[in-house]
Parts: structure tokens; sequence; C-alpha cells
């Protein structure tokens, strides 16, 4: 029998990623993402780790207060061999009944067009179809993230819709809505 997604916080890697939780020695690092406005042009406004908290704080509050009772894990991603920090991994909006998780995800500027974001949405895909109940796996992305639709396509997600979504922006937000 397969786990369900969040009866544990997950730790996945190959040679080249390791994905994991958060730890208060990332909080510089989580500090550079959250500080770089071209990585959260394209995100809501409302994201966890973007509230007006220290870095250790936003951490902390990421197991203690997101996990599992929200229903939602972040994960950061890791560069071999030095582990070096490139971004965040996230799972949310579980549906139990339907079997079905959201992801996102989120990377330094200096990582962009390396084909890390494609390689740890892969090992995310694979450790939720192939470790737990999930079947579904959907996305969203603003119309503009030219670089997350080639993330997702390559990953084999489809374009289900287009629709109208608060953000947190002015005015609702048009975003594509991907399944897999």
């Amino acid at each position: 029998m397969k786990k369900k997604v969040f009866d544990e916080i997950p730790r996945i890697e190959n040679g080249k990623l390791l994905i994991r939780q958060l730890l208060p020695r990332d909080a510089e690092q989580l500090d550079e993402l959250r500080n770089s406005e071209n990585v959260y042009k394209y995100l809501p406004t409302f994201l966890y780790e973007k509230e007006d908290m220290d870095a250790d704080e936003v951490i902390e509050g990421m197991y203690s207060e997101m996990f599992p009772e929200m229903e939602s894990v972040f994960l950061g991603v890791f560069l071999k061999p030095d582990y070096e920090f490139v971004g965040l991994a996230e799972l949310y909006g579980y549906r139990g009944d339907v079997k079905k998780v959201s992801v996102g995800y989120r990377f330094l500027e200096k990582f962009w067009g390396q084909g890390i974001g494609t390689e740890a949405l892969k090992l995310v895909v694979n450790y939720l179809l192939e470790e737990t109940d999930t079947e579904i796996i959907t996305a969203s992305t603003m119309l503009d993230n030219v670089a997350s639709v080639r993330v997702l396509e390559k990953n084999g997600f489809n374009r289900t819709s287009m629709v109208e979504e608060d953000w947190g922006y002015p005015v609702p937000t048009m975003a594509n809505k991907w399944f897999l």
C-alpha cells in the first residue's frame, strides 16, 4: 500500500539533485530567493516564504504550521556535489478523495536555463506517482511564464484550461491550468 502525500516529508535524490526539508542552515540561501523580484514576478503574492518574517522563522513555520495541517510542504532543491541551494519545490492542495496534489517550484535566477527545474520536477513527479497514492498532479502558471510552461511540457503535463485566479494582485490573474 502506498503512503499518502503528507505522511512524511520526502527526501528525493538522483545523481545531480537532492530535494529535502529546509533546515536552519539554509536560511541565508532562502533569503536570496525571497528577495529576487524576477523570481516572484510570475508567482502569487501570498506565498508562505514571502511572509514578513526572517528566513529562520519562515523555515520553522513551514514545518510546524504548514505541514501536515495545511496539507502543504516546501522542499529545498540542492545541486550536487556541493549541495548548493538552487530553489524550492512545493506540494500543496492535496485532495485525498481524488488522490490529487498540486506542485510548484521556484529557482534562483543564476540557475535558470540549466535544466534544473525540469529535472527537479521529474524527481518530484516520479516520487508522487511511484511512492504515494497520488494519481493526478496539477500545476498553475501565469500566461507569460514561458520557462515554467516548458518545464511542465517536458514532464508530460497538458494544459487543460485558462482561468482567472486570485493571486493577490490588484486584478485577477489569468493562469494556465496543467494536468498530469
